[in-house]
């Protein structure tokens, strides 16, 4: 009735406040017994609870719990050899996950075991078969469609990662590319959408393309009152003309990493694969995925105290009066149209 966010409701959140109790006060404050609203803008509610030092502490002693998983599991996965078992490597993984996971605050030890789980089915079970089948071992092979080869890959270590690792400047290079073809693509369609259209500077052309561009520059050229059409046409046909000279360089420049990254999978020391795959493969995804755990657990706090704002900001007094008001226009115009 009077506003003011159910001190009850906010209480709910005890779960956060053990965790961050002064977190509560910089976000909430008392208006009167039993009742609170927020402290702070609602736009800044999120960065307000993701830079509160208390929150900070927490979300870094949950990740010491994984950085601490991972330091053992790499031992554990990097002494994997020919013959080994992966149930019993599942087996160990999961229970030492889950253990150090048992009562820590805010987050279900099962969440983050099913993250595991997941990525144990998808792809890390079938790794673990072909080391314990072939050793550590990174063998490359071509892909073929049709009984036409379209290209090649490695089902330990995908061509991405020993890019990162080993040709980062090269793949730099190709993303410079990239930036340059999408910037072209942008002026372009801008030069389309700016003079297409019926009274457009384009309205003679059927389909903007390279040869009806010329075409038509062709058409136009001792024609003085057609300066305007020329300069947007040669506009067009000098962005067109990077953009292809670029996506050439762009297919020759990813062409030539291509092979270099092909010839350097036999030169990969067994220690360099073991890298590649427990650090850079495993290991880098599962932290990524229990990253996102601890993510969702921040955005439910910042979701829920978004809601409380929002559902009592309005006291019913003035959504009363907002009616009240609204009233009295219609009555206005109802007068205006000649009803009383």
């Amino acid at each position: 009735m009077k506003g003011g966010i159910p001190a009850r409701d906010v209480e709910a959140l005890q779960d956060y406040w053990q965790i961050c109790p002064q977190l509560r006060q910089t976000l909430f404050k008392e208006i009167r017994p039993n009742y609170l609203q927020l402290a702070v803008e609602k736009s800044a509610i999120k960065t307000t609870i993701y830079e509160h030092s208390e929150f900070v502490t927490f979300i870094e002693s949950i990740n010491a719990v994984f950085s601490a998983w991972e330091t053992c599991s790499i031992t554990l996965l990097k002494a994997l050899e020919v013959d080994c078992h992966p149930r019993s490597v599942i087996e160990t993984l999961s229970e030492d996950l889950l253990s150090r996971y048992e009562n820590q605050p805010l987050i279900d030890k099962y969440d983050v075991y099913q993250h595991l789980m997941d990525y144990w089915d998808a792809t890390m079970q079938d790794d673990v078969y072909l080391i314990s089948a072939e050793s550590w071992q990174a063998q490359t092979y071509q892909l073929v469609e049709k009984g036409k080869v379209k290209g090649w890959t490695c089902d330990l270590i995908p061509k991405n990662l020993v890019i990162a690792r080993y040709f980062e400047k090269e793949q730099q290079a190709i993303n410079d590319l990239d930036a340059e073809i999408e910037n072209l693509d942008a002026q372009l369609t801008e030069l389309e959408e700016e003079h297409g259209g019926e009274e457009g500077l384009f309205s003679e052309l059927d389909k903007i393309s390279k040869a009806s561009v010329s075409a038509r520059l062709k058409d136009i050229k001792h024609d003085s009152e057609a300066k305007d059409e020329a300069q947007a046409l040669n506009a067009w046909l000098n962005f067109y003309n990077q953009h292809a000279d670029i996506k050439k360089q762009h297919k020759t420049v990813e062409s030539e990493l291509d092979a270099k990254v092909y010839a350097y999978y036999p030169k990969l020391s067994e220690d360099e694969i073991k890298t590649l795959v427990v650090n850079d493969k495993w290991l880098a995804t599962l932290e990524n995925a229990f990253h996102s755990e601890m993510d969702r657990i921040s955005q439910r706090l910042t979701q829920r105290v978004k809601e409380l704002a929002e559902r009592y900001e309005t006291p019913v007094s003035l959504h009363v009066q907002n009616v009240a008001d609204l009233e009295a226009k219609v009555n206005q115009h109802l007068v205006k149209m000649g009803f009383s």
